[in-house]
């Protein structure tokens, strides 16, 4: 008969059986996450969001459930510039450009501290989030920018370019919405500039 390895060399673990998976698909109806069935086809959402459920096999995703959502922060200290982002958790992510926590784009290190122009939810996944990101960003380097005649730059001398910059931003949006279905999208502009 074969003896645990634990038995012969006390300094291992003893060995522990697992209770074999189930294959039932049944969803635990409790609140507790605790007594939950655990199911790795259950996809909770942040902590953020109230731990509301999403179901992966829905076509369609509900504005509350939708966890990714794509950002435009602007920096506040000259050169004022901007920087569009894809996240889960826009308050983590944030901080992590502001150098509050580990993390963050090396692109925007030089413009902290950071602040939120524009956010944008109701994204399914991922891919989808990214795709609108990656939209955004190609046709705000595309778009034709204004230039500011010196009766412009003498009326506002407060102005650093911020609202400049966040106009450009404003009409690539505006040019993405026109060439993608944005109606299930919630787009919040956090500015003052409109």
């Amino acid at each position: 008969m074969a003896r645990p390895l634990s038995t012969i060399f006390k300094s291992s673990k003893p060995h522990i059986l697992k209770p074999p998976k189930s294959n039932n698909l049944n969803v635990s109806s409790s609140s507790n996450p605790s007594e939950s069935s655990g199911n790795e086809s259950e996809l909770l959402t942040s902590p953020a969001s109230n731990s509301t459920k999403c179901n992966n096999n829905s076509k369609k995703c509900d504005k509350t459930r939708c966890l990714w959502c794509v950002y435009l922060i602007l920096s506040t200290n000259p050169p004022i510039k901007t920087y569009i982002g894809v996240t889960t958790n826009f308050s983590r992510r944030l901080k992590e450009h502001n150098g509050e926590l580990k993390g963050g784009a090396k692109a925007s290190r030089s413009g902290r501290p950071w602040i939120c122009a524009c956010l944008i939810r109701g994204f399914k996944d991922r891919s989808e989030a990214c795709a609108f990101e990656s939209k955004w960003k190609h046709i705000s380097r595309k778009l034709p920018r204004k230039r500011k005649t010196t009766e412009e730059q003498e009326q506002k001398p407060e102005d650093n370019g911020s609202s400049a910059l966040l106009q450009h931003k404003h009409a690539a949006l505006d040019r993405v919405q026109s060439l993608i279905d944005c109606s299930d999208l919630n787009i919040d502009w956090r500015s003052n500039f409109f």
